[in-house]
């Protein structure tokens, strides 16, 4: 397990190598291949979970089977923490986007770690202020940004987690379906290639399979706004 990606995560990021290595007796680890899911959503839970290796995918279905992407997360982002204080059902499914490794915490664990450690609970006060910002943007842009600008809103938060600079751009491999990058912007997949074929043909960005090569960030960011 690398502490340096558990500190990624914002619970643990102030933690001292002491602290660390006592936390890590705390911990477990799970490792599941791609297509594998974590947990669905309604399931009981009171674990918290950081990715420790790969991408995961948080997704939602609706009554008549539509299904809508709420997030990708890959290392050093966690989740799950909506069960420890609110031991409800889970609110959404855990699939792996990639092969993938979880380091996870339980409810009691987490609640013996902040007691006499402030800097632990700012950093999840953090986390959940950070996820509740993430929704009020997610329902600006369904508001008021087309789907052209979400799809480039979107593949630029996966370049900024996930990218990679080399000399012909910025390669995202995103490791996504075009029916789940659609989910993810609140789209048809029709609409979402259709943009993202008018990115590509202005050259803005040249696609590839499961990937993007961003050519023109400038150009991305100011169709993004």
């Amino acid at each position: 397990m690398d502490n340096d990606v558990l500190r990624q995560a914002p619970l643990f990021s102030a933690l001292d190598d002491e602290a660390m290595a006592a936390l890590r007796t705390s911990l477990a680890t799970t490792r599941l291949r791609r297509g594998e899911v974590l947990f669905h959503e309604g399931d009981s839970g009171d674990k918290l979970y950081v990715v420790l290796e790969g991408k995961v995918k948080l997704g939602r279905t609706s009554s008549d089977g539509r299904e809508n992407l709420l997030a990708i997360m890959g290392p050093g982002q966690m989740f799950g923490e909506l069960s420890l204080f609110d031991p409800g059902p889970r609110s959404a499914t855990v699939t792996c986007v990639t092969d993938a490794e979880f380091a996870s915490l339980s409810h009691e664990d987490l609640l013996r770690w902040l007691e006499g450690r402030p800097v632990v609970a700012r950093g999840l006060l953090a986390q959940l202020a950070a996820r509740l910002r993430k929704a009020n943007d997610v329902v600006a842009d369904l508001v008021f940004s087309d789907v052209p600008g979400r799809v480039a809103k979107a593949l630029l938060d996966l370049a900024e987690r996930f990218g990679r600079t080399a000399d012909d751009g910025v390669h995202v491999h995103h490791d996504l379906t075009q029916e789940e990058l659609a989910q993810l912007v609140g789209a048809s997949r029709e609409t979402v290639n259709k943009a993202l074929a008018d990115f590509a043909s202005r050259g803005w960005l040249r696609l590839e399979p499961r990937s993007v090569v961003i050519l023109d960030m400038e150009r991305m960011s100011r169709r993004a706004r």
